[in-house]
């Protein structure tokens, strides 16, 4: 099979860097400005239950420590891939900045990083939630997995792994939160919306 010179020769350095840069500066910016207006985005693993605790702070280490990883991957360009699946993971991961992108948009006010202790937050359901219950954890998922096909080698995998299992374990957590918090609201959009991607049809 023919390749295109854009799959053949194209900058994986720059694009795989770029994808880091766009997701990571979507994160912190949106951190940032909530900060600016009294809310502390980041609440993983303050001052909750044990098993809360420690899914929250295994899942911070694996997304925390899962970036070293990448960057060294770039750096000494470590990858066992061809260029159409270095290409393929380019596109996989700039699908994942724009999923977390309209999913902080959409969030507004109501976005935390952990499960919030004390915060009266929204239940979103709209935009991009209409379509997915985690689109956030979603485009983290595009975004590890965009980048370790686009430098594939052990390391990348392992913490790919480790990372998206993690975030997971996240998610059956807050479903827990979110029914305790609202409810029949949110079971109704459970009952609705699945957990990663689609909407169930009405009968």
């Amino acid at each position: 099979m023919m390749k295109s010179p854009l799959e053949e020769y194209a900058p994986y350095r720059l694009l795989a860097l770029f994808i880091l840069i766009v997701f990571y500066g979507i994160y912190l910016a949106k951190a940032w400005i909530q900060k600016r207006c009294g809310i502390q985005t980041h609440q993983i693993g303050k001052r909750k239950e044990k098993s809360v605790h420690t899914v929250e702070t295994v899942m911070g280490i694996a997304t925390v420590s899962i970036i070293p990883v990448q960057l060294l991957s770039i750096v000494f360009g470590w990858n066992h891939l061809p260029a159409n699946a270095r290409f393929t993971g380019f596109c996989v991961g700039v699908i994942g900045d724009l999923i977390f992108l309209i999913s902080v948009l959409c969030m507004k006010d109501s976005w935390r990083a952990g499960i919030p202790e004390k915060d009266k937050t929204k239940l979103v359901t709209d935009g991009i939630y209409k379509y997915s219950r985690n689109p956030a954890f979603l485009g983290f998922d595009f975004q590890y997995i965009g980048i370790s096909l686009i430098y594939f080698n052990l390391l990348t995998l392992i913490f790919t792994i480790f990372a998206v299992t993690m975030l997971h374990l996240q998610i059956l957590q807050e479903e827990k939160y979110l029914t305790a918090t609202f409810g029949a609201e949110y079971q109704s959009y459970q009952r609705q919306v699945f957990r990663y991607l689609g909407r169930k049809r009405e009968k």
